[in-house]
């Protein structure tokens, strides 16, 4: 069997990254993403390293495979949790419920009071009446009070759905208190795939002024959860994770000095890199003899796990067996019988001139927000497969 990895030349003395050898070795009847549990705990630990103090917080929504799981609570990592599934999948998985915040500002009552039964005492709020469902299901639970963060130089930068501004931040705090709930800190996220440290100085500037603000308030804050953002590598030149992490703490120390406690809650910078798909050419076409741009259809789209080139903010790095040919601009789209599923036209990809139905590609750096973003069966199309190694 062909061992050779669509696009990538071999190098001397430089072993292909397992995922992609296997994906290079193995057959597959559909699309498939495959995730190697190595690199993920290898990408954990130079996080880990480059962090420091600070405490990782998988955020469990990027990839929740149950193999991935169990793999970071034997690296002593601790999980970002959204949901009451993605907590039984942590629990599942062998973490401690003192491993686990629940992180999402809008939660169900009844989910509330499973996560406090279960032992969990750390939740996200940026409203009244989500500290009101606290006090009455987690009663003397610890709050993070999550922040609106404006101006974020973040490739994706995060809604204003999530988050209260400053203002109402300091109100809260004295409500939370009165309802007998533990106001322990702040929490923001200053965006996805926040390609460089220095894009974090005007999100920490921001906090910093909040937090000083509070303590003249009288509120001793004793956590500060600077969430996620760590990026991953899609083709365009990115620190590694370690002096990443590194340069981001020394942000964070230069505004914030010795807090007690700092969660980080890495998703895509953890597990993005790890894993790719092994896709396939449904068809290539075009719309007119005199089209500049051909239309390439793969077997997988934005309905069954690329739901992130929406506006085409996630720009994944592909590659073919034909990369040796003459290239020509495609307009990249999904196998759906729906106008929307279109991967990649305002920016066309470069794509062989000889590539042909049947052809496969990897799509790479797609172990982060594939499988939970693919659809039940849309159109009839199965889910995307996860093989994790």
């Amino acid at each position: 069997m062909n061992a050779t990895v669509p696009g990538r030349a071999a190098v001397a003395d430089a072993p292909l990254p397992r995922h992609l050898e296997f994906i290079a070795q193995t057959r597959f009847e559909r699309p498939t993403l495959v995730v190697d549990a190595d690199a993920v705990a290898r990408q954990y630990q130079a996080l880990a390293r480059g962090l420091g103090r600070a405490r990782i917080h998988y955020a469990v929504k990027a990839n929740p495979e149950p193999a991935i799981l169990r793999r970071l609570v034997a690296e002593g990592c601790c999980f970002d949790a959204a949901s009451r599934t993605e907590i039984e999948m942590c629990l599942a998985a062998g973490a401690r419920s003192d491993q686990i915040s629940f992180g999402n500002t809008i939660k169900r009552g009844s989910d509330i009071a499973f996560a406090h039964a279960k032992g969990i005492t750390h939740f996200a709020a940026d409203a009244r009446e989500e500290l009101d469902k606290l006090a009455q299901h987690a009663p003397g639970a610890n709050v993070c009070l999550r922040l609106i963060v404006e101006n974020s130089a973040a490739d994706w930068p995060l809604s204003r759905k999530f988050g209260c501004s400053p203002d109402m931040a300091l109100t809260l705090m004295g409500y939370a208190t009165s309802l007998g709930l533990r106001v322990e800190g702040l929490s923001f996220h200053v965006g996805s795939q926040t390609r460089a440290p220095w894009m974090w100085e005007d999100t920490l500037d921001q906090v910093a002024d909040l937090w000083a603000r509070a303590a003249e308030a009288g509120y001793e804050l004793n956590l500060l959860n600077i969430g996620g953002g760590f990026p991953a590598d899609y083709g365009a030149a990115t620190q590694g994770a370690e002096v990443y992490a590194q340069e981001v703490m020394a942000l964070v120390d230069a505004r914030f000095g010795e807090v007690p406690q700092i969660m980080a809650e890495p998703g895509r910078g953890l597990v993005a890199e790890a894993g790719a798909i092994a896709a396939e050419v449904l068809l290539v076409s075009k719309k007119h003899e005199t089209d500049l741009y051909r239309w390439v259809y793969l077997d997988i789209g934005k309905f069954s796990g690329l739901a992130e080139t929406l506006d085409e903010a996630i720009r994944y790095p592909i590659t073919t067996a034909r990369d040796h040919e003459a290239t020509g601009p495609c307009v990249l789209a999904g196998p759906s019988c729906d106008s929307a599923d279109v991967l990649y036209e305002k920016q066309p990809v470069q794509l062989p001139q000889g590539l042909r139905a049947g052809d496969r590609v990897v799509i790479h750096a797609c172990g982060a927000y594939t499988s939970t973003y693919a659809s039940v069966g849309f159109n009839g199309f199965a889910p995307l497969d996860v093989m994790v190694i």
